[in-house]
């Protein structure tokens, strides 16, 4: 079987069976499988994925991730290989991520079995990355603790970089994410007696309001953050005055500094509804992924591996404002994390992440592949430059 033949084959298997985060059980067999057909040793420290260990000649441990889970979307491409759960598919490309990480171990064992792979290497496949913190769980439960990682690397599909090309950036290169509720509590009455309750709808529209305004006035406008409203509601009948209601939305930043801006700007704001509506209003938060920073040390590892992978290289002057759990593994080692261009203007494949429409050619795994092994194979060579 030809590598094309066997990302093709791997990727659509994995395209058209998607699974959402920790609920990976199928996926987590078919990569088990696939790794004691080749007589890899894993562990499965959670219900759902795995980490597989090959022993090298050197005396450095490299550490490589791909996350497994799928997401809740309706799929809409009209491929053989669609996926064939309802409401359920692989719309981040998650199925490339896991399969070009299949294609590096198969290439790692023939190097183990030929006794030339020059490093240990750990094959991380991870569930959960969209929900549940898969990277986070699998540190807490103390996964990678026989393991001396020495760095972490990781890339993503991205649909707005052209095919050929990988965008990077050192530091940080993915946003927090972190949600936000609001709960207002009043007093309901009749229409015609409103003025005997207490009105979240009043309330409510101005929270609203002024969560609108943190981004214009308390966050400097040269930075990209992302105050976003997501899902709000008040009122019980269409005769009464509202005394519940409700607001969540997501709060993206690469600065921790302004999330503590936005979060205290969240506080006093429900604070002022009481004193001006005499409407009690408590706001949560639940902290989401940390930013995904690049540990500049690997930056030189990292280029190396591209050039001679025969991608071009863009540098990115600004983070990209989603979340990303791969930000967890840099409490464990160095870690670097990458985009790579799937763009294919010739193809239709443009859509992007988390839509119904997602897609990309599966050649371009093969490069993912390549600048894996580039990595490793020239690892002692660029850590002693």
């Amino acid at each position: 079987m030809s590598e094309l033949e066997f990302v093709t084959q791997h990727r659509r298997h994995l395209h058209a069976h998607p699974e959402l985060s920790l609920h990976e059980f199928q996926t987590t067999e078919y990569i088990v499988k696939f790794l004691e057909d080749l007589g890899i040793d894993y562990e499965r420290p959670l219900d759902t994925g795995a980490i597989a260990y090959l022993e090298g000649n050197g005396d450095h441990t490299i550490a490589y991730r791909a996350d497994i889970d799928a997401l809740p979307i309706f799929e809409e491409n009209d491929v053989d290989y669609r996926s064939q759960e309802d409401n359920v598919m692989h719309a981040c490309g998650h199925d490339g991520h896991t399969t070009a990480l299949m294609l590096f171990v198969q290439r790692c064992k023939r190097l183990s079995d030929e006794g030339r792979l020059p490093q240990n290497v750990v094959f991380i496949f991870q569930p959960a990355e969209e929900t549940g913190g898969g990277a986070n769980r699998l540190i807490k439960a103390g996964a990678f603790e026989t393991y001396d990682i020495e760095a972490v690397f990781g890339i993503h599909v991205m649909p707005f970089v052209d095919e050929g090309h990988v965008a990077l950036r050192d530091e940080e290169i993915t946003a927090s994410a972190t949600e936000y509720r609001f709960f207002l509590n009043g007093l309901s009455s009749h229409v015609a007696d409103k003025e005997q309750g207490r009105s979240c709808g009043e309330a409510l529209q101005h929270v609203l309001t002024q969560v609108g305004q943190i981004q214009q006035f308390h966050l400097n406008g040269l930075k990209r953050n992302i105050v976003h409203m997501g899902h709000f509601e008040a009122g019980e009948a269409i005769n009464t005055v509202p005394s519940h209601g409700y607001l969540e939305g997501t709060i993206r930043t690469y600065d921790m500094q302004d999330l503590a801006i936005v979060k205290n700007q969240m506080e006093r704001i429900a604070e002022s509804v009481k004193a001006l509506f005499n409407v009690d209003c408590e706001v949560k938060f639940e902290e989401g992924y940390p930013p995904t920073y690049n540990a500049p040390e690997l930056r030189k590892f990292v280029d190396k591996g591209i050039t001679e992978a025969g991608l071009g290289i863009i540098d990115k002057p600004t983070p990209y404002l989603f979340g990303e759990d791969f930000s967890f593994y840099s409490q464990l080692a160095p870690s670097y994390f990458v985009f790579v261009g799937t763009r294919d203007e010739s193809k239709g494949y443009v859509t992007g992440l988390h839509t119904s429409h997602l897609n990309f050619n599966e050649s371009m795994l093969i490069r993912v592949a390549d600048y894996y092994e580039q990595i490793l194979m020239n690892y002692e060579e660029v850590l002693a430059q």
